[in-house]
């Protein structure tokens, strides 16, 4: 079996509901990784809650992290990382129309350093960590250099007119997905960045031809991965409109379904698993 490539995201794809790597899963990881295929992570969440999971499955490979926003090596600062914050001009124009709107609330990461607009413990308690204290108080004042990505948290009813302003407005300049329940949050990004981007540059360094990529995704920001990669792979859970794109369609997330394909289709199942 020629070498792969394999590119995971993290929330409702290789972690379960409740934000772990299952054993099954764990141990096909592995297996593929003894076999010489090559694992990475390409997900929306930044470095800091997602670098726990890199750790786990014991990877030496480069990380994709907000959707492509940021693009490094977390073992080795050498490698060439590339980072595309959108501007801070766009950004306090985007904060503008969120004070104007009334969101919820409005959160701003430079790289591993997180500003929240009004505190929020639920929301601090997923994006907080023991190392990375958040900043509290108005973006407006304190938001001073250029983010990596925003994260909107509307009124439900507020979403669609939100989207519809931040596409008629800021099409040019920024990339908009929603995530899925219960969180409906809309991330922002610089235009034209995605995990494809990331996955790409991955590839190249390893040399690995878009046919021998294996993407696993299940939502909006999983579109062009599994697009760009040859064997696009959608979770059962997965929305829809990723589900028509991808090339295959496995388990749910809560059933393993990353490790039942890849036994299948690098054929480890024979292989001391």
């Amino acid at each position: 079996m020629e070498k792969h490539l394999i590119a995971l995201d993290l929330d409702g794809t290789l972690l379960t509901d409740s934000k772990v790597i299952s054993e099954r899963n764990l141990n096909t990881i592995r297996k593929a990784r003894e076999e010489g295929h090559i694992v990475c992570i390409a997900t929306g969440r930044p470095h800091r809650a997602s670098v726990n999971y890199y750790h786990e499955m014991e990877l030496d490979t480069p990380m994709v992290n907000f959707n492509g926003a940021l693009i490094h090596h977390p073992k080795n600062h050498y490698w060439d990382a590339i980072h595309s914050p959108m501007s801070i001009r766009t950004a306090h124009a985007i904060i503008h129309t969120c004070y104007e709107l009334g969101v919820k609330n409005i959160l701003a990461e430079v790289r591993d350093d997180v500003f929240l607009d009004q505190y929020d413990e639920e929301l601090m308690n997923i994006f907080q960590t023991s190392d990375t204290p958040i900043k509290v108080g108005s973006l407006k004042n304190e938001l001073k250099t250029d983010p990596t990505s925003i994260l909107i948290h509307p009124e439900v009813d507020k979403i669609q007119e939100l989207r519809d302003h931040l596409t008629n407005y800021h099409a040019e300049m920024i990339d908009h997905r929603k995530w899925g329940a219960p969180w409906h949050v809309i991330e922002i990004v610089r235009a034209g960045l995605n995990k494809a981007v990331g996955l790409q540059k991955i590839a190249h360094y390893y040399h690995i031809p878009p046919e021998r990529i294996i993407a696993f995704g299940d939502e909006d920001n999983d579109l062009e991965m599994l697009e760009y990669a040859g064997v696009g792979v959608a979770m059962d859970n997965a929305i829809s409109e990723l589900k028509d794109v991808a090339n295959y369609v496995t388990h749910s997330n809560e059933g393993d379904g990353i490790s039942t394909f890849l036994l299948d289709y690098l054929n480890l199942s024979r292989k001391a698993m």
